[in-house]
């Protein structure tokens, strides 16, 4: 006996012809001279060729399972022991590309193979291909000033190309990425998911990578780890004195004096009333006010002469 059939494809004899497809499906593909060039895989290829065209036929492989090699390939009398006219002798056509080509049908073996689920390309049959990773792929993820306040997890559903146990076909399945997002994170920062992106043959999944978006806020302007806050005073509380509420970001309310003249660039610094510190969210930024002074439309001859003596 030349070789045997069945450990040629690596399967037991009792192996369905759904075995059998698939396993000349993973080693055609493995030893085909355009994709190895190491010794021996010239022979391995045609050995391949011909274990399959035997055992994908249900005569030929009935007669190789009862006779053997021998008997295949030496023929047997048509009516076992009773003599008379021998069987057709099988021989091999020697053609292990034609095997390849009528497997994966067409002309061209290395064109695009439908699947049940999805079409793929086996271009890393070609020699001299180097897997590479695909490009990242950037999404923004927007968050609101509360969640970077205070941390959140966001779970994201994503779709990708997922490749099937047989190497070569895909299917696309959902997958939850989840993002613990930490206090203080910034605008720009970005969250990567290593090889997350599709699979395919010939290639290294992408990163999916993304980018923190913050939503604007009604109340507070962020500016790195400060909150700007606007509050809006009349003429005569920029005059005389008053004091601010704000409502922080953690539902304190604070009651702020502010005794000084507030004039159009005048700003006051609350410390520690700002976002938290990422590298120690225990720390914070600061509130920073600002002030919108509504100055009156129109003013009495009365008013106006008070006014100037107010101020003399």
């Amino acid at each position: 006996m030349g070789f045997d059939y069945y450990e040629t494809l690596e399967i037991n004899r009792n192996a369905t012809d759904a075995d059998i497809k698939k396993a000349y499906r993973r080693l055609a593909l493995k030893f085909h001279p355009s994709s190895n060039r190491e010794p021996g895989s010239a022979e391995k290829f045609s050995q391949l060729g011909e274990a399959y065209d035997v055992l994908s036929d249900p005569r030929k492989k009935a007669t190789y399972d009862k006779f053997g090699e021998e008997g295949l390939k030496g023929g047997i009398p048509l009516e076992f022991g009773s003599g008379g006219a021998w069987s057709s002798k099988y021989v091999y056509h020697g053609s292990p590309e034609k095997t390849f080509r009528q497997f994966f049908g067409g002309d061209n073996p290395f064109a695009d193979f439908y699947t049940n689920d999805v079409p793929l390309q086996f271009g890393g049959l070609q020699p001299g291909v180097v897997k590479t990773q695909d490009s990242p792929i950037e999404r923004d993820l927007h968050l609101s000033l509360d969640d970077l306040f205070h941390g959140c997890t966001k779970k994201i559903k994503i779709s990708r190309r997922i490749m099937n146990e047989d190497g070569y076909s895909s299917s696309i399945k959902d997958k939850i990425l989840s993002i613990d997002v930490k206090p203080g994170w910034k605008e720009g920062t970005r969250i990567i998911f290593s090889k997350e992106g599709d699979q395919g043959p010939n290639s290294i999944p992408a990163d999916i990578v993304f980018i923190v978006r913050q939503k604007s806020h009604p109340l507070f302007v962020r500016q790195q780890n400060d909150l700007i806050y606007k509050a809006h005073i009349s003429l005569e509380m920029a005059l005389t004195g008053f004091s601010v509420d704000v409502e922080t970001l953690d539902g304190r309310l604070l009651n702020i004096p502010v005794n000084d003249i507030v004039h159009p660039t005048y700003t006051k610094v609350v410390t520690g009333e700002g976002m938290p510190l990422t590298q120690d969210p225990s720390q914070r930024g600061n509130l920073i006010i600002t002030f919108d002074i509504q100055f009156p439309e129109k003013l009495s001859a009365e008013r106006k002469h008070l006014i100037k003596q107010a101020l003399k």
